[in-house]
């Protein structure tokens, strides 16, 4: 149980003693007419209620290159699912550098071969020199080979033996430049589907911002969609209320258009600090109390069934249950369309 749902029992009862020592009958008024502006449903005990509109997480879809807008797919109102396409940058330029990346893959692996042959000869000759030394070793032990002929032998090794080393290096160094190149490749790869502008999430588009022939900077948006996975309305209540909520409680939605329904959410937020109530939820005299704002959240689940039928700015009433422990009352009992 959170803290603040603990102090409940003490809060309230100080702050209604508080109201009345200062003055009983204008401080018990201004009280209900808080709790009447922002306060309870239909007199119920524990549910309290106030007025919001259903608001949905909006995403700028941008590009991450400057350039010229070849074509835009994406239509307002459109639903589109993750990967779907909603514009084309212009490739050419793109295009020629993937060109010349793949290019210098090709020599760098045509090196690789230079290199592998370069280490063959190396060793071809490792193998002779080798031989050679063996020979005069031999016969400087037997007296025949002078040392000088027995020196030259062994420089001759020695040289082999490097040059083998070399070639070997030469081979780690081209087989570097491949992977340089096809990373190079890769990132031109990436640039040029970077240009083919996709939905990063399942939403509707609601904005289409700029249109075929457009010339865009780096991180400008196409289009801005609504994220149907996230849809939610925030209202407004006193402290004595917020004191006794907590992240994870219930909560009911009722929207004017479809008020026969009654639509489950969740607190999945709750301000800590308070504001004067927004302009355009309440009346000028309301705005003169100070409120916290309440985040209720549909469920996911809920909204990929119906996420065809998401409006954002639909208006009507958030509630939220002070007492957990007390079941919802009838005509706040979860109603959904089947």
């Amino acid at each position: 149980m959170p803290f603040m749902l603990r102090l409940r029992p003490l809060f309230l009862p100080l702050l209604l003693s508080t109201f009345a020592a200062t003055s009983p009958v204008m401080a018990q008024s201004r009280f209900d007419t808080l709790l009447e502006k922002f306060g309870k449903s239909n007199g119920e005990e524990g549910i309290y209620s106030s007025n919001g509109r259903i608001e949905a997480q909006t995403v700028d879809v941008a590009t991450k290159y400057a350039g010229r807008i070849e074509s835009v797919t994406a239509e307002e109102g459109d639903l589109l699912a993750a990967g779907d396409v909603i514009a084309q940058l212009g490739t050419a330029d793109a295009k020629a550098q993937l060109n010349a990346a793949k290019a210098a893959v090709l020599r760098a692996n045509a090196g690789l071969t230079v290199a592998q042959a370069t280490l063959m000869q190396a060793e071809s000759a490792l193998s002779v020199a080798q031989t050679t030394y063996d020979r005069v070793v031999k016969l400087h032990d037997s007296g025949t080979a002078p040392q000088s002929s027995l020196d030259d032998a062994t420089n001759a090794l020695n040289s082999a033996k490097a040059t083998v080393e070399m070639a070997k290096a030469q081979i780690e160094d081209a087989k570097a430049s491949i992977a340089a190149a096809e990373a190079d490749q890769e990132q031109v790869q990436l640039a040029l589907d970077d240009l083919t502008i996709k939905a990063p999430i399942r939403g509707r588009v609601l904005y289409r911002l700029h249109e075929p022939g457009e010339v865009i900077d780096a991180g400008y948006p196409v289009v801005t969609m609504l994220d149907l996975s996230n849809v939610y309305m925030n209202i407004y209540l006193p402290a004595t209320v917020i004191g006794t909520l907590a992240v994870g409680d219930e909560a009911r939605l009722i929207l004017d258009p479809i008020s026969e329904y009654v639509v489950p959410a969740t607190i999945t937020f709750i301000s800590p600090q308070s504001q004067f109530t927004p302009k355009n939820v309440e009346t000028q005299e309301q705005r003169e109390e100070l409120v916290f704002r309440v985040k209720l959240s549909v469920p996911r689940a809920l909204l990929a069934k119906y996420e065809s039928l998401i409006k954002s700015g639909v208006r009507g009433i958030g509630f939220v249950r002070t007492r957990p422990d007390v079941d919802w009352p009838e005509h706040l009992t979860v109603n959904v369309p089947e």
